[in-house]
Order: structure tokens, then sequence, then C-alpha cells
């Protein structure tokens, strides 16, 4: 299942690290030297350049870390995690646990 970040942004949620929150975790320094160190490396994505992000989800994406800055709140992401996974198991319980495979 993928997670829409915003914009045309997607990204599988097995790939997720951690979505974190951006105004309440940039008060470490140790926050801020990540994402200053993805920049400087080239890892950051920014979802939408004209939106300030509230948000970063750090992902794999091809065996490379990306870190997307996301203009979605950490809590609107995860609503619609939750709403993938109440889909995800009502399709299982459905299908008898083949997520939308018939059974032969």
């Amino acid at each position: 299942m993928f997670l829409h970040l915003g914009g045309d942004e997607i990204v599988h949620v097995k790939d997720i690290v951690v979505m974190m929150d951006m105004e309440k975790t940039t008060i470490s320094a140790i926050t801020r030297e990540f994402l200053r160190t993805g920049e400087e490396e080239g890892f950051i994505k920014t979802i939408l350049e004209d939106e300030i992000p509230k948000s970063f989800v750090v992902a794999y994406k091809n065996c490379m870390q990306v870190i997307y800055l996301s203009p979605l709140s950490v809590s609107t992401l995860y609503r619609r995690y939750k709403k993938l996974e109440t889909m995800r198991k009502k399709s299982k319980e459905r299908n008898g646990g083949t997520l939308g495979c018939q059974k032969t």
C-alpha cells in the first residue's frame, strides 16, 4: 500500500522509516544537523516548493534514504495510514486472507 505525502509524491508504507513533525523536532540540534546533512548530500526532496513543510518523512526509495519535506501534518499522514490499514484488514477478511487474489 502506498501513502500519499502531498503533491504528486507517494511512498510504499513498508519503506517508511519515520514521520516527524517539523516544528516540534527541529528544536533539537541533532535533528537540524540531520536535515542539514541530508540537504548537503542531496537526500532531501521538497514535495511542494511554494508551501512551508509541516513534516518530514524518512523513507527508502530504490535502496537509498530520502527525506521528504511534506506540506501535510504528521497527524494527517497518520490518519491516512490508519485508513489504509483499516481498508487492508477489511479486504483481507472479505477475501479470506488473500488480499484480493482468487483462491484456486
